[in-house]
């Protein structure tokens, strides 16, 4: 059904194939337009090296919400995205040495099972930081996939 030289004419085909997509995937450009890897994210969060090795780099958005009753509507503003870090609980005492958290925010952030996010850089005057909740609700649809790989669980909670 198929002959030597056919065979060779497929094979050149998906070899070129390959090297035409490990080409182009090399070369693609990163810019704030085209977020395409977690690593991008990691450079661009507030104090990366602190964020990468105490807890994960993340992508923070403000929404506003208004609601109205009568008649019931729900308005979205436009988010603003800016980049953030969320801190792993064991990891607090960070915050508390920089003196950018009190130990009553931190006892009451524990008490609730939370964990602290901040934007903004640590050296700064103001960095944003706030006591949040992880959502456990949220699944990452991209891991339900066939094939797809799942992350190790001890990088789960925070």
């Amino acid at each position: 059904m198929f002959n030597f030289t056919t065979i060779a004419i497929l094979g050149g085909v998906f070899i070129l194939g390959i090297g035409i997509g490990i080409a182009f995937s090399s070369t693609t450009t990163l810019s704030p337009s085209n977020v395409a890897s977690r690593e991008f994210i990691d450079t661009k969060a507030p104090n990366p090296e602190i964020c990468v090795q105490y807890g994960a780099s993340a992508m923070v958005m403000d929404a506003r919400l208004f609601v109205t009753l009568n008649p019931f509507n729900v308005y979205v503003a436009q988010p603003s995205m800016r980049p953030g870090c969320v801190i792993r609980q064991n990891n607090w005492a960070l915050l508390e040495q920089k003196k950018l958290v009190t130990s009553d925010q931190v006892r009451e952030c524990k008490n609730r099972l939370n964990t602290f996010g901040f934007t903004g850089n640590l050296d700064s005057d103001k960095p944003d930081i706030r006591c949040i909740y992880q959502n456990e609700a949220g699944q990452n649809f991209f891991l339900s996939q066939p094939g797809a790989v799942a992350p190790s669980q001890e990088t789960d909670r925070f």
